[in-house]
Order: C-alpha cells, then structure tokens, then sequence
C-alpha cells in the first residue's frame, strides 16, 4: 500500500494555455517513449526478475514514472483548459478536440493512440535492463526536443525536472546492472 500525498511531484502550474505545446507534450503521455509505456515496462518487468534489488529498483521506479505520467496530464490540461472555438480551431487542437474534447488521452504528437507494443518485458534480466537503459535515454531525448521546442517558463521547469529524473533512472539502471554483473561473478543469470 502506499501513502498518496494530493500534490504533484513537481509543481506544475501553467498560466498561459497553449494547445500547440499540449499536442506536443502528449507524447511524454501516451507516445512511443512516454511515461505510461515507462510505467507499464517496469512494473511488468518486475516479475520476471530473479534479484530482489532489481524488483525493488523497477518498483520504485515504475511507481515514480506514474507520478510523472500525472504531472505530464496536469501540463496538458492546464495548457488546454476554457479554450474557445476560435482558439481550438486556429491552434490546430480540432482534430484531437472532437475525439477527446479537452481530455487527456494517451497518444503520441503524431495522433497515434498508444499502444501495448511500447513496452517490453522479456523475464530476461539482461535484456530487460538493457531495454530499461535505452528506453531512459530516449525518455531523455524527448523531454529535450520539448525543451528546445518550447519558451514558457511554466512548462519548461517541470519539464527540465522530468528530463533530470530521466538521467537519474538511468543511472539506478546502470547500478542494477553493474551490482547484479558483481554478485554473480560475472553471470546475468542465477543458474549460471
């Protein structure tokens, strides 16, 4: 069980709406290397691990990515909330307002709805944390394209905040990897 405190990891409080950057930070929502497919891959992945440190490292971290996955819907809805017709059609929010209204819905910048194939869990150690480590790096690499792309202040701080969790998830990756490669002489795999 765990203790839920009603607040945001990081703050995120948007005074200006924009629709043109919530089509665009959607993607850390629902798209390829987005926080839901972040948070589903460990908390899939866990039970296939043979090492108490690794579960434990992939449900922090799943957990964590959950709390991001909120923070990234309060970006969206704060950046489209009250918005007019004439705001919805001249920013190009129509296509996704008739399908969604202002709902928050997982999909990628391009439109496309996420989709399970996001996510791996192969029960392999190895692979898993090497699909963990790569899938950290891309996270990174889309949080600074948002980044370069966007010149609020508002959104840009928390999402600086998401790309350093990015790299510090990685690193706890990494450290997994490395403790479990020393623990076992060299063996990815408990029977070898």
């Amino acid at each position: 069980m765990w203790k839920y405190e009603k607040k945001l990891q990081y703050p995120v409080n948007i005074k200006n709406k924009n629709p043109k950057y919530a089509q665009i930070i959607i993607s850390q929502y629902g798209g390829p290397d987005g926080e839901l497919g972040a948070s589903m891959r460990y908390l899939s992945q866990r039970y296939g691990q043979p090492f108490d440190e690794v579960k434990g490292i992939l449900t922090d971290v799943g957990t964590e990515e959950l709390a991001h996955l909120e923070m990234v819907s309060a970006m969206v809805h704060q950046l489209t909330r009250d918005l007019t017709p004439e705001e919805i059609v001249k920013s190009g929010f129509d296509k996704y307002f008739v399908d969604h209204t202002a709902g928050v819905y997982p999909q990628a910048a391009a439109g496309l709805p996420w989709r399970a194939e996001y996510i791996q869990s192969k029960g392999d150690v190895l692979a898993d944390l090497h699909e963990d480590l790569a899938a950290e790096q891309k996270a990174r690499v889309t949080y600074d394209n948002l980044i370069r792309l966007i010149d609020d202040p508002d959104i840009l701080e928390p999402l600086k905040f998401l790309r350093q969790r990015e790299i510090t998830h990685y690193q706890r990756f990494g450290e997994a990897q490395q403790s479990m490669w020393n623990d076992n002489g060299g063996a990815a795999d408990k029977t070898a």
